[in-house]
């Protein structure tokens, strides 16, 4: 396994995702910058900026895009771009109703260099206070019950994952990738909105515990994910397979002298690369 630094990325943010050769980067209140994803192998120092924009001030629900990756269904016929998901975590933490695993989904749209985003479903997990299966005890207060999600678009799965700090391990679940059909009604915001109970479950297994999870992506059936915050929590890449319901990759990422919060993993054009909270990025090789 090793790891070699590509480029810097004009972004102190959070997790972002690809497609074509659009790189997206989100920080934790909205804001979106839009990259030349060809700087990853084209040797450049900094990725070539496209565009800046936030996404729409009337949004009932501001995700901190802790996790963010494309779907496959678009949400119209020539639609540029396939729908875009990114997960709440802990943007409402200190509010009353926390929103413990909820996830927007977007339609993403482009004019020449101009982008906007358009909130069309939100997918929420209905078990997130239940003691045994989300959480991980009785009177326990987990640090971080929030969720990440990321879509298989190969096999339309939607993986969803969290913390639990009793027992000491992530928990994946696996769900049909919901539709945007199959939603009805928000209650709350009008919306269109899925809620994945327990009779939802595909299958859920447990892994070694992640310390403070961040981006995550689905590449070739593989769930990559990243996690950690400095040295004394220290950031570290994962790969997780779920059809075999197992941690197969554990990347730490002091052990190759980088100390900085992981946050950004995405593929392109085959190969995985990640970015820390500071913009640095880097192309890593699993040695899978």
């Amino acid at each position: 396994m090793k790891i070699i630094p590509v480029c810097e990325m004009d972004m102190h943010a959070q997790d972002g995702a690809i497609y074509g050769d659009y790189l997206f980067r989100f920080n934790g209140k909205g804001l979106c910058r839009v990259f030349d994803a060809r700087g990853l192998t084209a040797g450049v120092q900094s990725l070539a900026r496209i565009a800046e924009f936030r996404i729409s001030g009337e949004d009932p629900l501001v995700p901190h895009f802790n996790a963010v990756c494309f779907g496959s269904e678009f949400y119209a016929r020539g639609d540029e771009f396939p729908l875009m998901y990114a997960n709440l975590y802990n943007n409402y933490a200190k509010e009353e109703n926390r929103r413990e695993g909820v996830c927007c989904v977007y339609r993403m749209q482009r004019s020449g260099t101009d982008f906007s985003m358009t909130l069309v479903q939100i997918i929420r997990i209905g078990f997130t206070d239940d003691r045994i299966l989300w959480r991980s005890a009785e009177g326990t207060n987990d640090v971080r019950p929030y969720g990440n999600f990321v879509v298989d678009t190969e096999k339309n799965l939607l993986h969803v994952f969290t913390m639990r700090d009793a027992d000491h391990t992530a928990r994946y679940f696996t769900f049909k990738l919901p539709r945007l059909a199959d939603s009805v009604p928000d209650p709350e915001f009008g919306i269109p909105s899925v809620t994945l109970g327990r009779e939802d479950i595909l299958s859920f297994f447990d892994t070694e515990y992640h310390l403070y999870i961040q981006g995550a992506c689905c590449h070739g059936g593989l769930i990559y994910s990243s996690e950690g915050f400095n040295e004394k929590i220290p950031p570290a890449l994962r790969v997780i397979d779920p059809a075999e319901k197992k941690q197969i990759r554990h990347m730490h990422l002091p052990d190759y002298g980088y100390t900085v919060e992981a946050e950004w993993i995405e593929f392109y054009g085959g190969k995985c690369y990640y970015s820390d909270a500071h913009g640095q990025t880097f192309l890593v090789d699993f040695d899978l």
